[in-house]
């Protein structure tokens, strides 16, 4: 009893759903003897907390064998079929199936009363049941006028330190969230006597005067649901699992790593608002209402069972959403225009496997390129060879020098853009796709004159020497921008080779082994400085050691900062270290001159 009632459950606000359940069940019990029986429960919720229904109620062979036995339900014989009823079929009517459901309400009482008439016999007696806690149970039977119609009422006490959920307004909260689209009528009275119903028929169940009013109905029921207005709204409908819902298009990004909490109710009954199952995970872009009769839940009631008939349920939904999507960019572009700009990442994911999608949307689709953001399509139209990075760093590195060059280059760094970009041959042929390697770049960078290398052969000696503490190399090209000054280029394999090494010299004994073990031979990264720059050019001329270090120092700082990537402790030094000597050479420049000013005097100064 301790088990079941206190460790099961997640938490005591499920104590009504199962009541709930039960009265449910009843009632589609009796209804299989009498189809014209009446359907309603009412909760009452004051000093106590009592649930009454109107359903097929309990014989004393039937309380003795049902509720004084763990495991043992009304609703299935030892067959799986339905005792009294006889009718194994109609197994399916039911909500629960596991003979613990009125366990649950030990969480919130030490003593619960059960008073039930049957329907099965004319003058069945009323009988009352009273469980505690600790396993003890009576059982006595009351005068007829104690209950005069058939049905069932379940009366809980609840404790002191669970009296929070039995108040009003946490119970009409509690039987709104479980209850509000059971398909008998629930009622929840207070200690005044007033009523308040409390479920409703849900949208895609209820008539519509006009598409447009089906429309506004679902637009009004996911506000009341999920408190956002959709971007637009998917019916679901799968007859052979007995589903019914609606997928509700997120009106903001949702990010792929964020599972969407599903709501699903089982024959009217909320199984779970928090169903991420329900869906394939690239569907991560919307959430869902449904009503199954199908899905198994857990033992808890609280999540669905893992079997085939989900991984089905889940393949069915996941097509008709994807239909819905392609279908978009014939019956509605604006719409689809309006999506791709808010759930382009989800869209990309989805078209990463699936070519239909991939050539359908591919027009639509947007990347970061060095023609700017533009489709992958129309990039193609313009360069039949298309390089892409492995990272945002490395695109920011080449970007600018790239389109100068006219060299056709892709940010791959974001999510799935790599693996659609390197896709693109299957789809467009005649396409060539490849990764981008500072190697490539440095190919399209114009050879400097003979004579001015040589010319500053001494300056790029200090300025190898410097960089080298870097694992960088220098070199000498013209390219444009001609406002670059220099261009650091650089990729990951490099980048980690440096930290391992890094690693390696501070670490010592096993783990410097290890490390030292891993050493990969990994291009160097490259600092090429831009002859066309000015600057440049008046740095190479420089014949001041000092101030040639502190030149290379800034020139390097730069094109660091430029590939934003996070700085290593020894580049934010060096960056301090050059900004301070070339403010130092600035001022003792500054001072020199007007020393000679002074010494010259009026007329020389002038001439100067």
């Amino acid at each position: 009893m301790d088990l079941l009632s206190h460790h099961l459950y997640s938490s005591p606000r499920v104590y009504l759903r199962e009541l709930l359940q039960n009265a449910v069940d009843a009632i589609s019990a009796r209804r299989l003897l009498d189809p014209n029986a009446p359907a309603a429960i009412t909760v009452r919720a004051a000093d106590t907390l009592t649930v009454t229904d109107t359903g097929v109620g309990l014989t004393e062979e039937d309380v003795h064998t049902f509720l004084a036995t763990i495991g043992r339900s009304s609703k299935r014989g030892a067959d799986g079929g339905i005792d009294g009823a006889g009718l194994a079929s109609a197994r399916g009517d039911f909500i629960g199936q596991f003979g613990i459901g009125l366990l649950a309400c030990f969480v919130v009482a030490d003593e619960i009363t059960v008073v039930t008439r049957s329907a099965r016999t004319k003058d069945a007696p009323v009988i009352e049941w009273r469980g505690h806690s600790d396993g003890r149970y009576t059982i006595r039977t009351l005068p007829s006028g104690a209950r005069p119609e058939p049905g069932t009422t379940v009366t809980l006490a609840p404790r002191a330190d669970a009296r929070e959920w039995t108040r009003h307004d946490q119970v009409v909260g509690l039987a709104r969230d479980f209850g509000s689209l059971l398909r008998y009528d629930v009622t929840v009275q207070d200690a005044h006597g007033g009523a308040l119903r409390i479920n409703e028929t849900p949208p895609w169940a209820a008539q519509h005067a006009s598409p447009l009013a089906r429309r506004e109905a679902y637009a009004q029921f996911c506000r009341s649901t999920f408190d956002f207005v959709p971007l637009d709204t998917i019916e679901l409908e799968l007859p052979v699992a007995g589903l019914r819902g609606v997928a509700y298009v997120l009106p903001d990004a949702a990010p792929p790593s964020r599972r969407t909490g599903h709501r699903v109710h089982l024959k009217g009954m909320l199984l779970s608002d928090q169903a991420d199952e329900l869906l394939p995970e690239w569907a991560f872009f919307v959430r869902c209402v449904v009503d199954t009769d199908a899905l198994r839940p857990t033992a808890s009631r609280e999540g669905l069972y893992a079997d085939e008939t989900l991984a089905a349920v889940r393949d069915a939904l996941g097509a008709r959403i994807r239909e819905w999507l392609t279908g978009l960019s014939a019956t509605d572009p604006a719409l689809l225009h309006r999506f791709i700009a808010v759930h382009h990442l989800a869209v990309k994911s989805l078209a990463r496997y699936d070519d239909e999608l991939l050539r359908m949307l591919l027009p639509w689709l947007p990347f970061e390129t060095t023609d700017g953001n533009v489709t992958l399509d129309e990039f193609a139209r313009t360069h039949p060879v298309i390089l892409v990075t492995r990272t945002v760093e490395e695109f920011r590195q080449v970007a600018p020098v790239a389109g100068a060059a006219g060299l056709g280059v892709i940010n791959g760094g974001y999510a799935y853009d790599r693996d659609l970009v390197h896709r693109l041959p299957e789809i467009r042929p005649g396409s060539s796709v490849a990764d981008l390697d500072p190697g490539t770049v440095t190919a399209h960078l114009d050879s400097v004159d003979p004579a001015a290398e040589l010319a500053a052969s001494a300056f790029l000696a200090i300025a190898r020497e410097v960089v080298g503490r870097f694992d960088c190399d220098v070199a000498l090209r013209s390219f444009h921008p001609t406002n670059a000054p220099a261009l650091l280029l650089d990729n990951r394999e490099a980048r980690h080779e440096r930290s391992r090494a890094q690693l390696a010299q501070e670490a010592d004994g096993l783990w410097a082994d290890i490390l030292g073990s891993l050493r990969a031979e990994a291009p160097r990264a490259q600092l090429v400085l831009n002859h066309l720059n000015p600057l440049v050019r008046r740095a190479a001329t420089i014949t001041h050691r000092e101030l040639v270090v502190t030149a290379v120092e800034a020139l390097y700082g730069q094109a660091v900062l430029l590939t934003r990537r996070p700085l290593r402790a020894s580049e934010s030094a060096l960056l301090n270290r050059s900004f301070i000597s070339l403010l130092d050479h600035a001022m003792l420049g500054h001072e020199q001159r007007g020393h000679e000013s002074g010494q010259h005097g009026p007329e020389t100064e002038n001439e100067s």
